[in-house]
């Protein structure tokens, strides 16, 4: 019989996240108030209701799909190359959006644009990648694609830093700089509905294949010979994970630690069981990420950017990490 508890521990976290995220700021509301505001709707009059409909809830939402699609694509990334210190931006998606943005920004672009060509740039790395890899057939596919992956990064985020060095230093280059630290301030509604409907589609196909993720976990031969076509499975995960995870940096920009740290908590409360590390990832890395968000802009007089508190909180994380490997080894 499987445990309730850990699910119950991870809605209520989540329940607790959204209830803080929708209350707190200079406007605080009580957790009533706000439970009283979502019922009314959003035809609700007064100061509280356009707070909450209008300018916490948007961000509240962002927080959500963003933390789910993150943390999803690690755990699905983990799975499949059986490592679980691995993250969305193994295969080099963090680094192609960046570029994408940046040169959109460099161009004097609008919003929407900047999120297109982030998301454009973020499958264009993978696809790269992806290339590489069916060049090289000689190694290991999983190596080849890890060690693709990094030299990709590293090529877009060379990319990177020459848009800065060509940016003007009074405007482009403070906006550049602003998106790749990643944050929610800018997300609006159209935003959410453009970005949901591409998580959902590199979603459903995790979770429609989530029993044979686990066979993943064993050698190539081995999964094969139970009936898994690997490299196929393995494309398909690639390109869910992809699309979820550029579809999230288009919007939030670059935040780091989610998809790394979150499956492995998430295995720590449910096991490595795919089936049930899946929901466990996305309601964890959802109520994470809007925690997070809530503190960068209540934490300080001014609103801080969502990679800062992520990596301030992932660092240490990892380091413990690295040490628990180390006693269990």
């Amino acid at each position: 019989m499987k445990p309730w508890w850990p699910r119950l521990l991870l809605w209520g976290l989540l329940l607790l996240a959204v209830l803080t995220g929708l209350g707190a700021g200079p406007f605080p509301l009580s957790p009533v108030e706000v439970a009283r505001l979502l019922l009314a709707g959003p035809g609700g009059e007064g100061d509280a209701a356009v707070v909450v409909w209008s300018l916490r809830l948007p961000r509240v939402l962002a927080g959500l799909l963003v933390g789910a699609a993150l943390s999803s694509a690690g755990a699905t990334y983990q799975a499949m190359f059986r490592n679980p210190l691995v993250s969305p931006d193994i295969l080099g998606v963090s680094a192609g959006a960046g570029l994408g943005a940046s040169l959109a920004i460099l161009t004097g672009l609008s919003l929407l644009h900047v999120q297109a060509l982030a998301f454009l740039g973020g499958l264009t790395a993978v696809g790269l990648v992806w290339m590489i890899a069916g060049w090289v057939r000689r190694h290991d596919p999983v190596l080849v694609l890890v060690l693709a992956g990094v030299a990709a990064g590293t090529l877009f985020s060379a990319g990177i830093a020459l848009v800065k060095v060509l940016a003007d230093p009074t405007v482009q280059l403070p906006a550049i700089t602003f998106w790749l630290l990643g944050g929610l301030q800018t997300v609006a509604t159209r935003d959410l509905v453009r970005a949901a409907p591409l998580v959902a589609a590199g979603l459903i196909p995790m979770f429609l294949l989530r029993w044979r993720v686990n066979l993943l976990t064993l050698a190539d031969e081995e999964a094969a010979a139970l009936g898994v076509n690997v490299p196929r499975l393995r494309f398909i995960l690639i390109v869910s994970a992809t699309l979820m995870s550029a579809a999230a940096v288009a919007i939030a920009g670059i935040v780091g630690w989610v998809g790394l740290l979150i499956p492995h908590a998430a295995r720590l409360l449910v096991g490595p069981e795919f089936s049930r590390l899946l929901p466990a990832s996305i309601l964890l890395g959802a109520a994470f990420l809007v925690a997070a968000d809530t503190l960068a802009r209540n934490v300080a007089g001014i609103e801080l950017p969502l990679g800062v508190l992520t990596a301030i909180v992932g660092a240490p994380a990892f380091l413990m990490l690295l040490a628990r490997s180390d006693r269990a080894a």
